[in-house]
């Protein structure tokens, strides 16, 4: 069955302090797989442009059996499922020297690059255009949406800039995972990794807004943080820590 399959060099600017993988790298590279792999499938931003159709990330989840380190080389397996009315599910798998290292999924949505509305499948793909595409999943998640677990403390502002656009003209997927990491310590992350990181999208972010990124950790040992423009959540994570 299909799989995309490409392999990343993690360099030095892929790592933080400690030469752990930075997730908003790890997310760049899952982002570049997906758009190579929609390219070979048909339906990549060259193909669909120009009909003022594109996709952007409602969702990641990432789950991560040990640190991707400096030097070492990431192999990356992706491929798409069969969609649902407005939901485009990718999975992934990463290898490190032919072992499983982590997997993945990612929902994504179809919009109107003109008017940014949300489109049916049926906007772009006719009946059974995905119908002999790989069913294997590479995990079975379906808890996509975070709770909130109170008692959130402001750790910081950010103030979205032109750096952190894509030509959707909106703050990159990968760019708020740099917000998120900020929002711990160097002792926090000294001896640890993210070994669960999910990501919900609720709304866009543009030049010249100010995210503030709230955090507190749960009971169940997450910490569970939001991104806020004033009073309006923009984008909520839940994270898990591990030893190295």
């Amino acid at each position: 069955m299909y799989r995309h399959i490409k392999n990343y060099e993690i360099k030095y600017i892929d790592v933080d302090a400690f030469d752990n993988i930075k997730a908003s790298a790890l997310l760049g590279f899952m982002q570049e797989s997906a758009c190579l792999s929609a390219d070979e499938l048909g339906f990549g931003y060259a193909d669909i442009a120009p009909k003022n159709l594109g996709f952007i990330l409602a969702n990641w989840y990432v789950d991560m059996l040990r640190p991707v380190r400096l030097g070492e080389e990431l192999e990356i397996h992706t491929w798409p499922l069969k969609p649902k009315h407005l939901i485009f599910l990718r999975d992934f798998e990463f290898y490190i020297g032919g072992k499983k290292v982590g997997v993945a999924s990612a929902r994504w949505c179809m919009i109107d690059t003109v008017s940014f509305k949300f489109l049916p499948v049926c906007a772009n793909f006719e009946e059974g255009f995905f119908d002999n595409y790989n069913t294997e999943r590479s995990i079975e998640f379906s808890s996509w949406k975070i709770a909130d677990c109170g008692g959130k403390a402001l750790s910081h502002s950010r103030r979205v800039g032109l750096s952190d656009y894509d030509h959707y003209f909106h703050a990159n997927n990968t760019k708020y995972a740099d917000f998120m990491t900020d929002a711990f310590s160097v002792d926090e992350l000294r001896g640890k990794y993210f070994k669960s990181l999910q990501i919900s999208y609720v709304k866009q972010c543009k030049e010249g807004e100010t995210l503030e990124i709230f955090k507190a950790r749960g009971g169940d040992g997450y910490y569970y943080i939001d991104g806020k423009a004033g009073e309006e959540l923009r984008v909520q994570f839940k994270v898990l820590l591990d030893e190295i």
